[in-house]
C-alpha cells in the first residue's frame, strides 16, 4: 500500500456506528477489508480520497459506510452522489447502499438514475422523494439536471461526490457530463470527493499533486497492492483456433471444461444441453449441468448477441449482456446469470468491470482484448475471494503479440489448453446450421441499426453546435 497500512479488526475501531456495525453483522461482514481499514478513517476525517484495489476487495462499503455513517448525523436531501460508469454498476451500488441503510433503519432513501428507463417518471419520483443519496450513470443525470432537477433534489448542498471506477469516469467518454455536473454541484472546498477505482492509472495518481482549492488539503492516496496482477487461484490458459472456425470449440469448450476433470458421459447430461433441445423445458437446468457457471467476453455487441442466439439454438441455457439490450432486458438477464437460472453470459466488456457474480467458474475470451488491464479485469470475474478458477482464452494467428504482451504484464505465461481437433469439429455442421440460424434472425430484426443511426444524428447535431459556437466568436 502507498500509506501505511492500518491492522484493525472491527468497524468500530474504524470510527463507524453501532447501528450500521449491527447492519453489517446481519449481512456477516464483521471485519474490514485492507482498502476499508485504509481509507474509511480519513474520509470520517473530512479527507478527499482517492482509493486503488483489485476487484473483489471491498471497495463499495470503503465509501459507502462514511457516507451513511455521516448521513445518520443529518438526514438531508441531495446527501450524496455516486456515479459510475455503466448502468450494471448503478443497480449493484444501488444495492449495497440499500442493504446497509435498511439494516441500520435509519430511513435512507437511495434513488437509482439510469439511462433506458423513462426520464419523466424518473424526474417526477426524484422531485416528490427528495432522495438522500444518488447512484448515477453521468449521461442519464445530466439530462434530467437539463431539465431543471438540481433544486428540487438538494444537490446544491451535496457532501459527499463519488466517482466509482474512477478510470472509466474520467476518459474522454465522460467528459461532456462531468464537467457539468460538477458545474451544478458545490464546489471542491464545500464536499468530500472520493474516488475508488481497480486501476489506478498515472493521471489519477497526479491529481494528489494537484495544487488544491483554498481551505482544501489535496486528496489521500490509498492504494492496496496486488501481489500478482490476476489471483493466485486463477489457471489461465489459450486455445489456439483458426478465426473462421471458432464457435465449435466455444461448444465444445462449454461441455468439456478444464474445472471439470471427467466431463460427464452424454448420457449422464440434462436434456437442455443435447442437440435438438431448444425447447426443453428450462426446469432440466436446475440438474447438476454439465456447462460450469461461465462468462464468455466478446469486444462487440452484435457478436455477443450472435453467439448467445447460437447457443440457444444448440440448447446451451444463456443469457446475453451488452449496451444494445433493453435496461430492463439487462437487468432480467444479469439477475438469471446471478441466480444461477442459467450457465452462461454471453457479454462485452461492460460485466468484466466492478460486478459481484459469486461463484463464477470459468472466463472464456471469445477475442483477446486488445489492452492487458481488460483481460485482467475480464479474468478477474473467476477465482475471486480464495476460489478456483479457469480463464480460457481464444488465440487466433492474429492474436500472437497481444497474448505476449498480457503474459508480459501479469507476469505468467499462459499454458495451452489442447482441445480435441477430431471430437470438436464432429459438432462444426450442427454449429454451423446454429449460426446461420441467428446470423439470420437478427439480419431480419435490423439488430445494431438504430445505434448507427444514432451515432449519425449525434455526429450531426455536434456539428451544428460547432457552426453555432463558431458564429458566436465571430470572424
Amino acid at each position: 500500500m502507498s500509506e501505511e497500512t492500518r491492522s484493525v479488526s472491527s468497524f468500530a475501531a474504524l470510527g463507524i456506528s453501532q447501528p450500521l456495525v449491527r447492519a453489517l453483522k446481519m449481512l456477516s461482514i464483521t471485519v474490514p477489508t485492507p482498502i476499508q481499514a485504509a481509507t474509511i478513517p480519513a474520509i470520517l476525517e473530512g479527507r478527499d480520497v482517492i482509493g486503488g484495489a483489485e476487484t473483489g476487495s471491498g471497495k463499495t462499503l470503503a465509501f459507502a459506510l462514511p457516507i451513511l455513517n455521516e448521513l445518520r448525523r443529518d438526514m438531508v436531501g441531495g446527501f450524496g452522489l455516486i456515479l459510475t460508469p455503466t448502468r450494471e454498476l448503478a443497480v449493484q451500488l444501488h444495492e449495497q447502499f440499500l442493504a446497509v441503510g435498511q439494516g441500520s433503519r435509519m430511513g435512507l432513501k437511495c434513488a437509482l438514475v439510469l439511462g433506458g428507463m423513462d426520464m419523466m417518471k424518473q424526474a417526477i419520483e426524484l422531485a416528490g422523494q427528495r432522495p438522500h443519496l444518488i447512484v448515477a450513470t453521468p449521461g442519464r443525470l445530466a439530462d434530467l439536471l437539463r431539465s431543471g432537477g438540481a433544486q428540487e433534489w438538494g444537490l446544491e448542498r451535496c457532501k459527499f461526490v463519488v466517482l466509482d471506477e474512477a478510470d472509466r469516469l474520467l476518459s474522454p467518454t465522460f467528459a461532456n457530463e462531468l464537467a457539468y455536473l460538477f458545474s451544478i454541484l458545490p464546489p471542491a472546498r464545500m464536499r468530500q470527493t472520493l474516488l475508488f477505482t481497480a486501476t489506478l492509472t498515472p493521471e489519477i495518481e497526479k491529481l494528489t499533486q494537484k495544487k488544491p482549492e483554498a481551505g482544501k488539503l489535496p486528496p489521500l492516496l490509498r492504494k492496496i497492492e496486488m501481489a500478482t496482477s490476476t489471483p493466485a487461484t486463477l489457471t489461465q490458459q489459450y486455445v489456439f483456433v483458426p478465426s473462421h472456425v471458432r464457435e465449435p470449440y466455444l461448444y465444445y469448450l462449454l461441455h468439456h471444461p478444464p474445472c471439470r476433470a471427467v466431463p460427464p458421459r452424454a448420457a449422464e447430461l440434462p436434456d437442455v444441453y443435447r442437440k435438438g433441445a431448444r425447447n426443453a423445458p428450462r426446469e432440466a437446468a436446475s440438474a447438476e449441468p454439465s456447462v460450469p457457471l461461465t462468462i464468455v467476453f466478446a469486444a462487440r455487441c452484435e457478436t455477443a448477441e450472435l453467439l448467445s442466439r447460437m447457443l440457444t439454438e444448440l440448447g446451451v441455457d444463456n443469457v446475453s449482456l451488452h449496451s444494445l439490450l433493453p435496461q430492463s432486458k439487462r437487468l432480467d438477464h444479469l439477475q438469471a446469470f446471478r441466480a444461477r437460472r442459467v450457465p452462461v453470459l454471453i457479454s462485452t466488456d461492460v460485466g468484466s468491470r466492478g460486478l459481484d457474480i459469486p461463484d463464477v467458474e470459468m472466463v472464456v475470451n471469445w477475442d483477446v482484448p486488445a489492452a492487458w488491464e481488460d483481460y485482467v479485469h475480464r479474468v478477474g470475474r473467476t477465482a475471486r475471494k480464495g476460489k478456483k478458477g479457469w480463464a480460457v482464452s481464444f488465440v487466433t494467428e492474429r492474436d500472437v503479440e497481444l497474448v505476449h504482451t498480457i503474459e508480459d504484464k501479469i507476469g505468467q505465461q499462459l499454458a495451452e489448453l489442447e482441445l480435441p481437433e477430431s471430437r470438436v469439429l464432429e459438432e462444426l455442421s450442427q454449429v454451423k446450421a446454429a449460426k446461420r440460424v441467428a446470423s439470420m434472425a437478427l439480419h431480419d430484426e435490423h439488430f445494431g441499426e438504430q445505434r448507427e443511426r444514432n451515432k449519425k444524428k449525434a455526429k450531426i447535431a455536434q456539428g451544428e453546435s460547432g457552426k453555432r459556437k463558431r458564429a458566436k466568436a465571430g470572424p
